[in-house]
């Protein structure tokens, strides 16, 4: 009885989701690869591959609650996928000149933050779910990130000055929601 279970869990891990999500994960080595050359040429290669990393995760989550496919490791990987992808962008960013590192540090100092929260939550039976502000948060940093790594003016439209625009909003709602997480877990935990 036990094996059969373990099979029929194994099935439902191995999804459409689940396999985006994973795919997400694999597309952060070679976006690294394409931002260790600079130029136009590797950059817009390095945007291209985000791109699409980052609309595998609207796919994901869309897929998952159609086809009622959600799972607990779909539920890990998820965040954890979408938060590897950001920061590594951010941090190849760096030494190219395209990002301020203290906007990283900021910015993952609230990662690390908040995940440490909502751990602390979770230990308490207490969910501290989602918010819009931290998908909100979570397309801005996209938006930021692609027209970042982009960085050279296409078309006539300097992708850099658009990225660090967004930037600036994606930072200024990344903080927002890191205190409005504060605020939830300070309503669920700590006045318990």
């Amino acid at each position: 009885m036990e094996i059969v279970a373990k099979g029929q869990q194994r099935a439902t891990i191995r999804n459409i989701p689940n396999f985006l999500t994973v795919l997400r994960i694999f597309s952060i080595p070679v976006i690294v690869f394409f931002l260790t050359s600079p130029g136009p040429g590797a950059s817009f290669m390095a945007a291209l591959v985000f791109c699409i990393a980052s609309f595998t995760d609207l796919l994901d989550g869309y897929l998952a609650r159609q086809q009622k496919a959600e799972t607990a490791i779909g539920k890990l990987l998820d965040p954890m996928a979408d938060k590897l992808l950001i920061l590594s962008g951010m941090i190849m960013l760096i030494p190219l000149g395209r990002i301020p590192a203290w906007m990283v540090v900021l910015i993952i100092g609230r990662e690390v933050a908040i995940t440490g929260l909502r751990g602390i939550a979770s230990a308490e039976g207490v969910v501290i779910a989602a918010s819009r502000l931290g998908k909100a948060k979570m397309v801005l940093q996209s938006f930021a990130l692609g027209w970042l790594m982009l960085h050279y003016e296409y078309l006539g439209i300097n992708f850099h000055v658009l990225g660090m625009l967004f930037l600036w909003v994606a930072l200024a709602i990344t903080l927002w929601s890191g205190i409005d997480y504060f605020w939830k877990f300070y309503q669920g935990v700590m006045k318990k």
